[in-house]
């Protein structure tokens, strides 16, 4: 499988799991566990953590359903999830927000002029016919 096709599969993963709002939510409410210039209750190493309940709650959602949202996130390559005692800690994985920031700032340094190019000439030609 060619560079191109895994980072398209790995950037339609984060795009489908982020496309939940309640997902949406989740990911938004851990990446705002630490305001820039505030004091963190507990900064892991690569990025900001907060234990699953507090991250559900107000939400409004069942126990299962925010597991099941936890998980979703996870397998998405955007939140990593580590056990510490009775509680379940998530945070960012590190890098992914800026991975997120450059695929709408600079596409091409993802996927290369030549694709978008190539693409851009294929419809083109479509649209000619």
């Amino acid at each position: 499988m060619s560079k191109y096709r895994k980072e398209t599969q790995h950037l339609a993963a984060i795009f489908s799991a982020l496309s939940n709002p309640n997902r949406l939510e989740l990911f938004l409410r851990l990446t705002s566990v630490c305001v820039p210039g505030a004091a963190c209750r507990a900064t892991a190493p690569g990025g900001f953590r907060a234990c699953v309940g507090e991250l559900g709650k107000g939400m409004g959602i069942a126990p299962s359903t925010l597991s099941h949202h936890i998980k979703e996130l996870r397998t998405a390559k955007l939140i990593m999830v580590r056990r510490r005692g009775k509680n379940i800690e998530c945070s960012i994985v590190p890098g992914i927000l800026g991975e997120i920031a450059q695929i709408f700032q600079n596409p091409s340094a993802i996927f290369g002029n030549y694709k978008i190019q190539s693409r851009r000439r294929e419809n083109e030609k479509a649209q000619c016919r």
